[in-house]
């Protein structure tokens, strides 16, 4: 199979400036705000945009480096296979969160509940829509009864060697 490239659209711009800290999904950073700065050849697809409250940012995990297909995830402390976790360093390092949109203005999109780094680059955009997402009695596997406190949890370092 041939490689696959992708062209960022874009940066995202946090106050987060290190992976150290940095919430591990987006309802550890509720209420932190930053914003995203399209390229302008892509500015004509941020078109329609605004009526959304929320999107999806598919991005590039820029600091990460290497993967492990075993690994010990951040809300837990027995090793899991890598595709039954979110961890960072991955075959492929795409991250996806949902952050709410506060607003366009030209070319950036003003957004908060933000756990991405500043300078992340950008690959996606894509709107939120509950009745297309939501699934109904899904299955969480093993995370079953230890999400309830991944909004507090940061970055603790585990995949920046």
């Amino acid at each position: 199979m041939p490689p696959i490239t992708y062209t960022p659209i874009g940066v995202i711009h946090s106050p987060f400036t290190e992976l150290h800290g940095t919430p591990i999904q987006p309802r550890g950073g509720r209420g932190v705000e930053g914003t995203v700065e399209v390229f302008d050849e892509y500015v004509e697809g941020l078109a329609d945009l605004d009526g959304f409250s929320h999107i999806y940012l598919l991005f590039h995990l820029h600091l990460s480096e290497g993967h492990k297909l075993k690994v010990i995830p951040y809300l837990d402390d027995k090793k899991r296979g890598l595709f039954s976790t979110r961890a960072p360093k991955r075959p492929n390092p795409i991250g996806l969160s949902v952050v709410q949109l506060l607003g366009v203005e030209g070319r950036i999109l003003r957004i908060m509940d933000v756990d991405m780094i500043d300078g992340t680059p950008l690959l996606d955009i894509k709107p939120y829509v509950p009745e297309f997402e939501r699934e109904l009695g899904a299955r969480i596997g093993w995370l079953t009864g230890k999400v309830e406190g991944a909004s507090t949890k940061q970055d603790d370092g585990r995949f920046s060697d």
